[in-house]
């Protein structure tokens, strides 16, 4: 199955706790701190990967955390950093905020990477904390929290040509016949459920990828039959080929429709070069009706192409006149340079909640400082302490009126208030 959509939990690693430890060797009665800092958590790594083409592998699997460093050890050892997460991503895939809906990044170039979540710091051993006045410190901190982000990805099919027309005008048997491809083919509309990717090779020089994208109805720009799940593919593409089919009643309506459905979703897509050929030549009642259509498309201003997708009839000129329109058209990525994710949001910023059964502080440095406390060590307690003075919790909580005894929630931390 195409899986073109994805929704992904991310979460870097936790950096590794700092250790307590005091030097002890014969005939060294006083050898100081020697508590090591902990190792960096892993970062979580976007990467692109050419080989890729669909977001299969993340049906199966939802949840990317990066693993934690290590605990920092006697000897003013540092913990050991984590290996970074890195996750394989096809070309071709935008990234947005799944709670805020904004874009992060747009994955076109190939081997392009991003770092989405960055690892937590280790935190760091007593060795650190050592100063003229206090000289056998028994503080650390804990390693800091990795950072989490709930993603949506999107896959816009990377293809140099896209073949649109209606239902069953023969796009799926024409990709097959230019390529190896080999679509499901059939008598019947929507045949095509699911874009369909092929390389045609005209010389030793020259290729093309080209898409088969599903047949557009009328009403495809709101969704009606398979509407905008495929039409986003379009929009990679720098040239249509637009397939007609010969036995069609109104190949024009047909024509101008199909326009229509493109300029609705994206106004930009109707600024495509197309190449238009009318399919099914091989048959005598198209041929037949061939003048007709030559005549009726030239009044308009359109050449079209006489070609059979069946027998590979005029399939070569077609297929150069499209290599001569791509020469021409640039490629165009719509890349955002934003190499980290970073909240948006100031990281000292904090909310003091007041609850039914005491109080609650959110805010993002409150409560990583929270999670980095050795909440078993009196001395870490008191640095704590110290930090909701400076940021000036302590002041607002009094003047919110918590009293004496009463439980103050940080994170997932519950503490007592004692004047």
């Amino acid at each position: 199955m195409f899986i073109d959509e994805a929704t992904l939990y991310i979460k870097s690693g936790k950096g590794g706790d700092g250790a307590v430890h005091f030097r002890r060797e014969k005939y060294v009665p006083r050898g100081g701190p020697d508590g090591g800092d902990g190792g960096r958590g892993g970062d979580v790594i976007l990467k692109v990967l050419p080989t890729l083409n669909t977001l299969t592998k993340f049906h199966h699997n939802q949840r990317y955390i990066a693993p934690d460093g290590e605990r920092g050890g006697k000897n003013n050892c540092t913990g050991h950093s984590a290996e970074d997460l890195i996750i394989h991503i096809p070309p071709g895939t935008v990234i947005y905020n799944n709670e805020t809906g904004e874009i992060i990044a747009d994955m076109v170039n190939l081997d392009q990477d991003l770092t989405l979540c960055r690892g937590g710091r280790g935190g760091r051993g007593n060795a650190r904390f050592a100063n003229s006045r206090d000289q056998a410190p028994r503080v650390a901190e804990r390693g800091e929290p990795g950072l989490e982000i709930i993603i949506k990805l999107e896959l816009k099919l990377l293809a140099d040509v896209g073949i649109i027309g209606i239902p069953n005008a023969g796009k799926s048997t024409l990709l097959a016949a230019v390529t190896k491809a080999r679509p499901k083919i059939a008598d019947y509309p929507f045949t095509t459920i699911e874009p369909n990717l092929g390389v045609a090779r005209l010389d030793n020089e020259t290729t093309m990828v080209l898409a088969d994208i599903p047949g557009l109805i009328e009403g495809a720009h709101q969704g009606m039959g398979l509407g905008f799940e495929f039409l986003r593919h379009i929009q990679r593409t720098r040239v249509l080929i637009h397939l007609l089919d010969g036995l069609s009643k109104n190949p024009i309506l047909d024509y101008v429709q199909i326009n229509t459905e493109l300029s609705l979703f994206d106004p930009e897509l109707s600024k495509k070069p197309q190449v238009v050929a009318v399919n099914k030549m091989d048959l005598s009642e198209v041929q037949e009706q061939w003048i007709k259509f030559e005549m009726d498309f030239k009044k308009k201003g359109i050449s079209i192409f006489p070609i059979s997708a069946a027998t590979g009839s005029n399939l070569k000129s077609l297929l150069y006149k499209v290599a001569e329109l791509l020469s021409n058209t640039p490629i165009v990525f719509h890349e955002l340079k934003i190499p980290v994710y970073h909240p948006m949001s100031d990281p000292r910023v904090y909310e003091i909640k007041r609850l039914s059964n005491g109080w609650r502080i959110i805010g993002e440095s409150i409560e990583r400082a929270a999670a980095m406390t050795y909440w078993e060590n009196d001395e870490s307690i008191r640095r704590f302490q110290r930090i909701l003075e400076t940021l000036g919790i302590d002041k607002d909580l009094r003047k919110a009126g918590v009293k004496d005894g009463e439980i103050v929630m940080i994170g997932d931390y519950e503490l007592e208030w004692k004047d």
